[in-house]
C-alpha cells in the first residue's frame, strides 16, 4: 500500500473499479469490485477476506476471474438452482394469460381479477404441474409480475359503476347458489 493518491488516479485498472463500484446498484458486484480494488492497492487474501466476509477462496477465484477476463470475469453467472417447472413457452403463455385475459374468460367462475390460487389452478389444469401458492407468486415475480393486496377505495368510486358491479355481483352469487 506504497502507493500515492495521485498514482491510483492515474491508473485506468483502479478508475474503471471505481467507476463500476459507483454504477452498480448490485450488493455483490459491488463486493467483487471492492475486491479487486482492495488488491491492487495490495492488500492480503486474509485482510481482504476479512474486510469482505468471504474466505480466501472465494478472493482468490475473484482475482483469477478478474486477471482472466477483466471486470467482465466478475459478472455473476446463473445461480445454480432446481430448473423451472414450466418450460419457457409456457411460461410465456402465462404471461400472455395474465395480460391478456379474465379468470371467468378461461373458465373460472365470478373472479374478478387473477390470484394467485387461481394461477395455481390454472396452470395444474393447463400443464398438469403443480405449484403452491408461494411457488405460483414467486413465478409471478420471475415473469415480471407484482401483486397487490385490494385495498378499498368505495368513496372515490363511480356510484353508477358501484350498482352495477352490485347487479352483476347478485347474479353471480344467484348462479351459483343454484349449481350448489
Amino acid at each position: 500500500m506504497n502507493k500515492t493518491l495521485h498514482e491510483d488516479n492515474q491508473n485506468p485498472e483502479i478508475q474503471a473499479l471505481k467507476a463500476a463500484m459507483r454504477e452498480t446498484k448490485n450488493k455483490r458486484m459491488f463486493e467483487r469490485y471492492q475486491t479487486i480494488l482492495l488488491h491492487l492497492h495490495g492488500v492480503k487474501y486474509d485482510q481482504i477476506s476479512i474486510i469482505v466476509g468471504r474466505s480466501t477462496v472465494t478472493i482468490g477465484n475473484y482475482v483469477k476471474a478478474y486477471r482472466s477476463n477483466g471486470l467482465d470475469g466478475l459478472v455473476l453467472g446463473e445461480s445454480p438452482g432446481r430448473p423451472s417447472f414450466l418450460t419457457k413457452e409456457q411460461e410465456e403463455q402465462v404471461r400472455k394469460l395474465l395480460v391478456d385475459q379474465r379468470p371467468s374468460e378461461v373458465g373460472f367462475p365470478s373472479e374478478m381479477n387473477w390470484t394467485a390460487p387461481l394461477l395455481r389452478d390454472w396452470i395444474e389444469r393447463e400443464f398438469n404441474v403443480k405449484y403452491s401458492d408461494r411457488g405460483t407468486r414467486k413465478l409471478l415475480y420471475l415473469l415480471g409480475f407484482s401483486f397487490t393486496k385490494p385495498t378499498y377505495t368505495l368513496a372515490l368510486a363511480d356510484p353508477e359503476k358501484q350498482e352495477q358491479f352490485k347487479e352483476d355481483f347478485e347474479a353471480v352469487k344467484k348462479i351459483d347458489s343454484a349449481r350448489n
